[in-house]
């Protein structure tokens, strides 16, 4: 399962890339797909489609993942030139600033802060969706499911393609629709509110505008569960919990500036969901745990092994490290809110952290990635029950190793 989180999915990329490395050196096959359910929400919902279409050579897939989110660059996402900063972001802006009864004077319905049409092109290059009926077919792929929110009936949906046996399902606010996977589920599960434009999507027969599947989102493993999983490994895009240690080097007496406002608010709908979601099923686990193995046997709840990999570090700490690698019009308008270009000035780190599609950025998401899945090696071959190895006293040396290079690798390309 695979988070939201804009430009820090680029995480999740070396998290995987660690766990191709970790299952080469246990001699396990190269090829096989050791992930046969596959979901994901937002970015994350991208990443989720490109291994999904690769699902008969897992190394090969993940390397080309590797090699795009190592050179990334945000027109890549999202039109980044001043022309087109102009007529998306300062117009929005500006219009905010006059107020909307000037706006509805002017005819003028601004729909996002940015324009991510290139994001289709992307999309082309990285995602080869004609190629995931065969596989499902073939046995590669039990199922891919993404999610993404919808303004028009206010409802969460998961998109799923996948074995014929498979049945969609109803919980509150959220149902699952059986679908031919497509960009625009991406398009439209990759939404960032007021960032990215609705995209539609026709369902039940009409067309119905999406946002970004982590809005909503209550129960974010929910996916994986009802389409069969009872192992899941779970691959954030932030800090589960801040540890109090360093929760006073992060606070400030000064009111929030828009940039903190927004960061927030998207930390909130990106990450909050999921620390609930896994923290409930780690104590549904516990409950059951004390329950008889026969009264277990009359109950609809059943045991998951879950394994969750997340960031080890603050990634808007990193992200305040790179604003300065933004285009130089995107830089203006998130100044003009409160991002800082000083590494040192992290109040506006947050908001830059979903945005920052850049390749220094990126690869020290990458970096931080690898090395918090090669700690955890043990917990990971256990998981996929290979063999482990390497001491665990060496993996750590090797994993804060990997960070220090892949760090000072993005300095010398700045």
């Amino acid at each position: 399962m695979l988070s939201g989180g804009g430009a820090r999915a680029a995480y999740q990329v070396g998290v995987l890339e660690a766990i191709a490395d970790i299952r080469k050196a246990a001699g396990v096959s190269r090829r096989s797909n050791p992930f046969p359910i596959i979901t994901g929400t937002s970015a994350g919902a991208v990443n989720a489609a490109a291994l999904a279409c690769g699902a008969d050579d897992f190394d090969t897939t993940v390397r080309r993942m590797v090699e795009v989110w190592r050179n990334i660059h945000a027109k890549q996402v999202y039109r980044s030139d001043s022309f087109s900063m102009l007529r998306s972001g300062a117009t929005l802006m500006g219009l905010l600033a006059l107020g909307w009864a000037v706006a509805r004077w002017r005819h003028k319905k601004p729909r996002s802060l940015l324009d991510n049409s290139p994001l289709l092109g992307f999309l082309d290059a990285l995602v080869p969706l004609a190629r995931l009926p065969g596989l499902i077919r073939a046995g590669h792929l039990h199922a891919l499911a993404v999610t993404a929110s919808s303004y028009s009936s206010g409802e969460h949906i998961t998109f799923f393609e996948g074995d014929a046996q498979l049945a969609p399902w109803v919980r509150s606010q959220r149902r699952a629709v059986r679908d031919r996977i497509t960009h625009a589920h991406l398009m439209a599960s990759s939404a960032i509110p007021f960032v990215f434009p609705a995209a539609p999507l026709p369902i039940d027969g009409l067309t119905q505008y999406f946002g970004d599947g982590s809005m909503r989102q209550s129960a974010p493993v929910a996916a994986a569960i009802h389409l069969g999983a009872s192992r899941i490994l779970v691959i954030g895009a932030g800090r589960m919990n801040e540890p109090k240690d360093e929760a006073h080097l992060h606070t400030t007496s000064s009111y929030p500036s828009l940039a903190q406002i927004a960061g927030h608010t998207l930390s909130n709908i990106f990450l909050d969901a999921l620390a609930v979601d896994v923290e409930r099923l780690r104590r549904i686990n516990q409950t059951l745990s004390l329950v008889p193995l026969e009264a277990r046997k009359n109950s609809a709840l059943r045991h998951l092994e879950l394994l969750m990999i997340a960031p080890s570090q603050r990634l808007d700490t990193i992200a305040a490290r790179h604003v300065a690698d933004l285009p130089p019009a995107v830089r203006t308008m998130l100044g003009g809110v409160g991002v800082s270009s000083s590494p040192a000035d992290i109040k506006g780190g947050a908001l830059a952290s979903y945005l920052l599609f850049e390749g220094g950025y990126t690869r020290e998401l990458m970096a931080l990635g690898h090395a918090d899945a090669t700690r955890q090696q043990a917990e990971v071959c256990t998981f996929f029950g290979w063999n482990d190895p390497v001491p665990a006293g060496q993996r750590r040396n090797t994993a804060d190793k990997a960070i220090i290079e892949r760090r000072r690798d993005s300095l010398r390309l700045r």
